[in-house]
């Protein structure tokens, strides 16, 4: 890990996720899709049964967020990261069809670890408690699928000069303390 923040523009090659290692900190820069457990069940349901996803993952980055409206003049309220390990049960399959990674808070199951690994992916998180700051970086958003969710409605955001770590990498390694390499 370099003292300097590694600027990253979306979606991701698998080139680029190689290239990103855990403790690096990154500034996203493009698009990002924002999702929470209720939009991640309803995207494998439908892989279930057969039925194509409302947006196309691959390469890109789901934020782990459920905005809070926007103010006048802002694109987003305040859009801290969610806890990640209640996306886990779904992960794995997203990373599949080629989902390069997710943004969120905190440590997840080993197999999600596994997953970043076989699959060419990468888990960052950010701040928590840092949601208004973390907005001042979307420039805009838009809803993009299950407009019912409120909140956790899929939303493709443009954001510039994101923060972020990278927590898990595709190559086995983590930030979190006890975790050893796969």
């Amino acid at each position: 890990m370099s003292d300097a923040e590694l600027r990253i523009t979306t979606p991701l090659t698998c080139e680029a996720v190689r290239n990103l290692h855990a403790g690096d900190r990154v500034l996203l820069t493009g698009p990002l899709y924002t999702g929470r457990d209720a939009a991640h069940r309803r995207l494998v349901d439908l892989l279930e049964v057969g039925e194509e996803l409302p947006v196309e993952l691959r390469g890109q980055l789901i934020y782990y967020c459920g905005p809070a409206p926007a103010a006048p003049g802002h694109a987003m309220g305040s859009a801290g990261p969610t806890t990640s390990y209640r996306m886990d049960p779904y992960t794995p399959r997203l990373h599949e069809l080629g989902l390069a990674g997710s943004i969120g808070k905190g440590e997840r199951g080993i197999e999600v670890r596994e997953a970043c690994r076989k699959l060419c992916a990468v888990y960052l998180v950010a701040i928590g408690g840092a949601g208004a700051l973390l907005s001042r970086s979307v420039e805009s958003a838009r809803i993009v699928a299950y407009e019912d969710l409120g909140p956790e409605a899929i939303r493709l955001l443009q954001v510039r000069d994101f923060p972020a770590m990278v927590a898990y990498d595709c190559h086995g390694r983590s930030v979190f303390p006890g975790d050893e390499p796969l």
